[in-house]
């Protein structure tokens, strides 16, 4: 297992990750409608963390089995189709660095793939002068974050369509630069 960054002709593999581990992963926290839902924006690519160079993929023997990625921008969730981002550079002194857009292909749940892509991730933030995270954590997802020293707030619901909603939880971290 390798975690690498990840590049623009990766997106079609990406997008099928994306989907395969939201409709496998989260059909227990999720109904299928808000499953669908989401893909069409919240859950998927976000080419801007690729063309920071603070998106990765980990790769298995040539193939993904997982990706995310941290941000030093506004946004805080969704991928290109989705129409509440913010591109605006966030100041590393008094921000809190994006954790963004984990996914980990069900076959390879349990290797510590994700940790792996935490880990790279919270470690290139930290580079760039953050001293603390923040993400919007899916209910299945939430359950990782914690287990890695991520705390909870209470649970929020986002509209995703005209009659669509999904509920996630706001998590954060703070670390102690050395």
């Amino acid at each position: 297992m390798k975690v690498q960054l990840a590049c623009k002709d990766e997106i079609p593999d990406l997008t099928k990750l994306i989907a395969r581990s939201a409709r496998n992963l989260c059909s227990k926290d999720y109904t299928g409608d808000q499953i669908e839902a989401a893909l069409l924006g919240a859950w998927a690519v976000d080419t801007q963390l690729i063309d920071d160079q603070t998106y990765f993929v980990c790769v298995d023997n040539g193939s993904i089995i997982g990706c995310g990625g941290w941000s030093m921008r506004a946004t805080l969730f969704g991928g290109d189709a989705f129409d509440k981002r913010n591109a605006k550079f966030l100041d590393s002194k008094t921000d809190k660095a994006k954790i963004r857009a984990f996914f980990v292909d069900p076959d390879h749940i349990g290797r510590d793939v994700g940790l792996s892509i935490l880990r790279r991730c919270e470690t290139e933030a930290q580079k760039a002068g953050f001293t603390a995270f923040e993400l919007l954590a899916t209910l299945t997802g939430a359950r990782f974050y914690r287990r890695h020293d991520y705390k909870s707030e209470p649970q929020t619901s986002v509209r995703l369509d005209k009659d669509t909603t999904i509920m996630f939880v706001p998590m954060s971290k703070m670390v102690t630069l050395p």
